[in-house]
């Protein structure tokens, strides 16, 4: 978190932080409009969406620097500078995540990888059929979706607060001014 927006543009998502998320929005939207729930690519894209997952908590550990957890790691008081900054009409510039952004990304892993254990058990002779855990999928695939939507929206929206182009900048790894004339601090 830094108080003002610093000359922009300024690198802040690294190749492999941008390849994950959009190969993690690929696996998730092919599977839930596309697929048909308990087909082999189904299970597959599951499965590859928590390898995404393992490697992005490993990339958060070993990774450039706004793509460390500790850079944005939503701590309560990151969090409170946030809201109040927010509040205030003032929203802080972050880098990386700002504290909502990052809960909303941890969010957002654990159901993925929520998903990947309620699937694979449902493939085992423990749970085969087990019309509990069916519906358990289904709700935590919903809610994925509706929190995904949020966080699409979120994006936008904050980018507009902020004057910053963070769509964008997911896509090339650089956040820019947004060319709305939007006020930067």
């Amino acid at each position: 978190m830094q108080s003002g927006t610093p000359a922009l543009p300024i690198r802040v998502w690294d190749p492999f932080v941008r390849i994950f998320h959009w190969s993690l929005v690929s696996c998730v939207l092919i599977n839930y409009v596309l697929v048909d729930d308990g087909e082999s690519l189904h299970q597959w894209l599951g499965y590859i969406a928590c390898g995404l997952i393992a490697a992005r908590i490993v990339w958060g550990f070993v990774g450039s620097k706004h793509a460390r957890i500790a850079s944005f790691f939503p701590t309560p008081a990151r969090l409170r500078a946030h809201l109040t900054a927010m509040r205030a009409g003032q929203p802080e510039f972050h880098p990386g995540h700002n504290p909502l952004g990052a809960i909303m990304m941890l969010a957002l892993m654990a159901l993925v990888l929520a998903l990947g254990l309620s699937g694979f058990l449902q493939t085992t002779d423990l749970f085969w059929g087990e019309e509990w855990l069916e519906e358990l999928h289904e709700m935590l695939a919903s809610t994925l979706i509706g929190l995904a939507a949020l966080h699409a929206a979120a994006a936008i929206i904050m980018g507009r607060l902020e004057g910053v182009n963070l769509v964008g900048a997911m896509i090339t790894g650089i956040k820019r001014p947004l060319n709305t004339g939007a006020k930067r601090r």
